[in-house]
């Protein structure tokens, strides 16, 4: 039966107690993130700003995942830069970011497709046009769909209910800037358990993002 694949998959995916506390981690970053925001552009010795989009290879990570691939999506957002001198800037960004898993058995296939907004802030140290890149990143949940392929029959389940609506983690990876353009890749590690439940569920975000961003303003 079609279905029964999906329901098997689903089930492992929810857990009967939901808790929506929220965790002293996630406060700590909100205020550490708005009080150097604050700072850089106190600070500061130049700004630039602009768009950037590019490629996440996504996967989950934990004992309580299985056996998951890599699932390919997007991102698409803006960033600022704040440089503190030629070596030194601070770079925040608010990203929509598109990550997931997929999963496969003898029936069919199953792709956890997890959108999130995301705000990335990098300490970013430059030698020549080149970069090395690091920092926290803080996401909410815009969207959870757990999507069962068998043949040409696929079916969609929302998801969003059964996971918790932020996600924390750390960014580290490096860049490049040639005149306006810049490129990077990224390395990003959730910190934090994903699914919305009392228990000591083992499951994290992991995502290789790599992007191409282009400066509208500034260097």
């Amino acid at each position: 039966m079609l279905f029964q694949p999906l329901y098997r998959t689903i089930t492992l995916l929810i857990f009967a107690n939901q808790t929506k506390q929220k965790s002293t981690m996630k406060k700590i970053f909100l205020t550490v993130s708005l009080c150097a925001l604050f700072a850089a552009g106190a600070f500061a010795q130049g700004m630039s700003g602009g768009v950037k989009a590019g490629l996440n290879l996504a996967n989950f990570s934990g004992d309580d995942v299985g056996d998951t691939d890599m699932r390919i999506a997007y991102h698409i957002g803006g960033f600022l830069n704040f440089s503190f001198s030629d070596a030194l800037s601070l770079q925040p960004e608010l990203l929509y970011n598109s990550i997931g898993a997929k999963a496969d058995d003898q029936d069919g296939d199953m792709a956890m497709k997890m959108n999130y907004i995301s705000i990335p802030v990098s300490l970013i140290y430059s030698f020549g046009n080149f970069n090395i890149q690091a920092g926290p990143q803080f996401s909410f949940l815009a969207s959870a769909k757990a999507k069962y392929t068998e043949g040409d029959v696929s079916a969609d389940v929302d998801m969003k209910e059964y996971f918790k609506g932020t996600d924390l983690g750390v960014n580290i990876g490096l860049g490049a800037a040639f005149g306006k353009l810049h490129a990077s890749a990224r390395y990003y590690l959730g910190l934090t358990d994903i699914p919305d439940s009392e228990g000591d569920a083992n499951w994290k975000n992991t995502n290789i993002q790599l992007s191409l961003g282009y400066a509208l303003f500034g260097k």
